[in-house]
């Protein structure tokens, strides 16, 4: 792993909102998120980040997690409480693209990515608990995430994956022959093979991290995988997840009614397709806190909360 570059934010950008949970960059330096109220918010600027400005493209009536930008400049928004959307960022008009999933709705959807041949997978977290009680399935350990497909032209999501621990971030390879799966709840990284000899079979691609993975992001095909730690490893987390489900079921009612406050300990990591770690960047005490995403933008790395009224802007690491 290379240590060699602390995660240094170094400005902090107010963005009027609250919970930048997902970042992503379009080609032109510019940082779209969504926030609690759900609105879509655009980012521009950010080379001179003092001088930033921030527009309102569309607003969900929901909450918005993940995004995915498309070739054609339309967005994807995964929606907490509305399920998979299709936004036109020239307009602001928002549609639903699927609210429901083997007939049951369709609820707390995660991430998304679309590939070179117009299919969409995206991921859904918790089947068991809302977003606003995702504490709840990571003590609880309920293994309810799923990973959902929608052909081309489809309007009905397939499941292809379940038993997920609280599957988060998505990302394709390079070649699209597979994607990799951030399961939160496990702290790991999980390959799902889409084409070859292996088609539709998992593995892990990169397991124990030394966080709680989040959102992941692609700049093209070419370069890493970048993925956000939300949360440090918690080792008593880890004992209790062996325990009997009864007490995993206790500790989550606790949970959930507990005030909860993130550490101060960031990180994000950069793998390759193999799942070589090609950049570990962490710090043990931060005024920005649980990174929830991560994206390169305006020679920045740019990190997204859940928790944060805006985003850091951080020194990228040399590269390699």
């Amino acid at each position: 792993m290379d240590r060699s570059t602390a995660l240094t934010p170094r400005h902090y950008v107010a963005i009027g909102g609250h919970g930048p949970e997902d970042v992503v960059a379009d080609d032109r330096g510019r940082v779209l998120t969504g926030v609690a109220d759900g609105r879509i918010l655009r980012i521009d600027g950010l080379a001179e980040p003092l001088a930033a400005r921030v527009e309102v493209l569309a607003e969900t009536g929901g909450r918005p997690l993940g995004l995915e930008l498309l070739p054609d400049g339309a967005l994807l928004v995964c929606d907490a409480e509305r399920g998979l959307l299709g936004v036109d960022l020239a307009d602001g008009t928002v549609r639903v693209i699927a609210d429901e999933v083997a007939g049951e709705r369709l609820r707390f959807a995660s991430n998304v990515v679309a590939l070179s041949d117009g299919s969409v997978y995206f991921t859904v977290s918790s089947r068991r608990y809302p977003l606003e009680q995702w504490i709840g399935d990571i003590v609880e350990h309920t293994g309810t995430g799923r990973l959902l497909r929608l052909a081309p032209g489809d309007d009905t999501p397939e499941v292809l994956l379940e038993g997920l621990q609280f599957a988060n971030g998505l990302a394709a390879s390079g070649d699209e022959s597979f994607l990799v799966v951030a399961e939160t709840g496990a702290r790991r990284l999980t390959r799902y093979w889409l084409d070859g000899p292996q088609a539709g079979r998992t593995e892990p691609l990169g397991e124990s991290l030394p966080g709680m993975p989040d959102n992941i992001w692609r700049g093209g095909p070419d370069g890493p995988i970048w993925v956000s730690l939300a949360g440090p490893r918690v080792p008593p987390l880890d004992l209790l997840h062996r325990a009997a489900p009864p007490v995993r079921r206790a500790a989550a009612r606790i949970a959930v009614r507990a005030p909860y406050r993130p550490t101060g300990s960031i990180g994000v990591l950069a793998v390759d397709d193999t799942g070589e770690v090609v950049h570990h960047l962490a710090r043990s005490r931060s005024r920005f806190r649980m990174v929830t995403s991560v994206c390169e933008a305006s020679g920045h790395l740019v990190l997204g909360s859940l928790w944060e009224r805006g985003i850091a802007l951080c020194e990228p690491p040399a590269a390699k």
